[in-house]
């Protein structure tokens, strides 16, 4: 099976300083399925050509079982065409091959490797599932320009019609590393099958990898459910995580076949817009010393870090897998020491008072208060606003109205399956309104989001303030 990435960068040569393969020498590499090749066909200063050829060992593969287990003593592994053609195999390779481009990596032209390039990608023979629209659906949001020429079954007996094998060619301007993470996940679900099995091990390679683009792609539930083989419990949680990135409603998997509002498709995403305006509260009100409180997965952690306003960050969290999946995701074993230092991770609720959060300048509770039973609203009242007292918090929550705006999300649901509650705008200024006659602080809500004339924003934000910090 064959991939061929071609830029015409000047000078485009330094493809092979993002690929991390030298264009003047053929490279080989052994992988579980059978051997790679990587060459390049042409090498000049206005085009190059970077081809990954992957030769596939059929006897292997059977022998290995990999696949399911009725695959595995078929006679049909030994004469079909599937190894042949690019698949979950060539996914594979690509992530062993290419690794470090994935990532986005390139000591030598760092800020090539951060910068969008023209590319060309060129797969001969690919099996589509859905036929060039899927195609074209689920590149052409990507920023592609996207031809897909069915193959004919067999050129002499065109009566016999199309196969369900495609020449793909897709055209843009993009980073290296998004193009190759794009192509590692969607080449398996345009394919709807993988070579290997399939565990829970697969949401958190699907987030990695789709986690800058997945999220706001308007095709996510098909490909979310494809590319975990089907399997609904992987695809509910990969959507729930998906959801927390881009705070886009939550839909079931098998719903991804239906149409799109285009609102989805808006830049930046309403996640992004809700970290900025909790960044520019935190600079308004001097805030260095900073708690993340139910800080989830880190997607808030990580902007306060980018952020070298705020001096010192703890992140805490009622689920200590989910603050491994955050060191993980922040990469803390492998930040300078000096960054390190500026940021603690804790198993903690934001129930329960807790003397190790005292002292600091600001908490935020961002899409936290309504993952709270409302029972449980006044014991988290006391734990932030009574016990650990500090001088700002700000507290963001959907707002309720806006749901009416997203024709995707089924009357009455709520945006996330484990939400208990959301609030209108009139039910969260009252709650802040009871929580600051009850605690000694003033509040002033903001909204997050396009506002709507009827409905008002989807993210509401509330800045609460010590009353006795705002006298001084």
């Amino acid at each position: 099976m064959l991939l061929t990435v071609t830029t015409t960068h000047r000078p485009a040569t330094d493809l092979g300083y993002l690929l991390h393969k030298h264009p003047d020498r053929a490279q080989r590499f052994d992988v579980t399925t059978g051997v790679a090749h990587v060459v390049y066909p042409e090498a000049a200063e206005d085009r190059c050509t970077a081809a990954l050829l992957l030769e596939v060992d059929p006897i292997e593969l059977v022998r290995g079982r990999r696949g399911s287990a009725a695959e595995g003593f078929s006679l049909g592994q030994y004469v079909n065409d599937r190894p042949y053609v690019a698949s979950s195999l060539l996914a594979v390779a690509l992530g062993k091959v290419f690794g470090s481009a994935l990532k986005g990596r390139c000591e030598a032209r760092q800020e090539l490797a951060a910068t969008p390039i023209p590319l060309e990608i060129h797969l001969p023979v690919l099996p589509c599932r859905g036929g060039s629209p899927l195609a074209e659906r689920l590149f052409g949001p990507l920023g592609w320009s996207v031809t897909a020429r069915p193959i004919p079954l067999d050129p002499a007996f065109p009566d016999w019609g199309d196969s369900h094998y495609l020449d793909l060619r897709l055209a843009g301007t993009l980073r290296l590393a998004d193009a190759l993470t794009q192509l590692y996940v969607l080449l398996p679900v345009l394919d709807d099958a993988k070579h290997y099995w399939v565990s829970v091990d697969e949401v958190d390679k699907l987030i990695r990898a789709g986690g800058d683009w997945l999220g706001a792609h308007p095709d996510r539930e098909l490909i979310t459910t494809r590319y975990l083989a089907h399997q609904r419990r992987f695809a509910e949680e990969a959507l729930s995580r998906l959801t927390e990135l881009d705070d886009r409603p939550a839909e079931a998997p098998e719903s991804a076949s239906a149409g799109h509002d285009a609102a989805d498709d808006r830049l930046p995403s309403l996640a992004d817009q809700r970290r900025a305006a909790i960044l520019a509260e935190l600079r308004a009100c001097d805030a260095r010393r900073v708690v993340d409180l139910g800080c989830g997965e880190g997607n808030l952690l990580r902007a306060l870090l980018t952020d070298q306003f705020v001096t010192e960050i703890v992140g805490v969290d009622a689920a200590p897998r989910t603050l491994a999946v955050a060191a993980s995701r922040l990469r803390l074993e492998q930040l300078p020491e000096r960054q390190r230092d500026r940021i603690t991770l804790l198993h903690g609720s934001a129930t329960y008072a807790d003397s190790r959060l005292t002292g600091y300048d600001a908490v935020v509770l961002s899409e936290v208060v309504e993952h709270v039973d409302p029972p449980r609203l006044p014991d988290l009242a006391s734990a932030v606003f009574g016990a650990a007292r500090p001088r700002t918090v700000i507290v963001t929550t959907p707002n309720v109205e806006y749901n009416v705006r997203w024709p995707t999300l089924p009357s009455g649901a709520t945006r996330h399956p484990d939400h208990r509650f959301e609030w209108t705008r009139t039910e969260f200024a009252d709650w802040a309104e009871q929580v600051c006659a009850a605690h000694g602080y003033a509040a002033r809500i903001e909204p997050v989001g396009p506002v709507d004339p009827e409905v008002g924003a989807p993210t509401q934000l509330a800045v609460f303030s010590r009353e006795s910090a705002v006298t001084r």
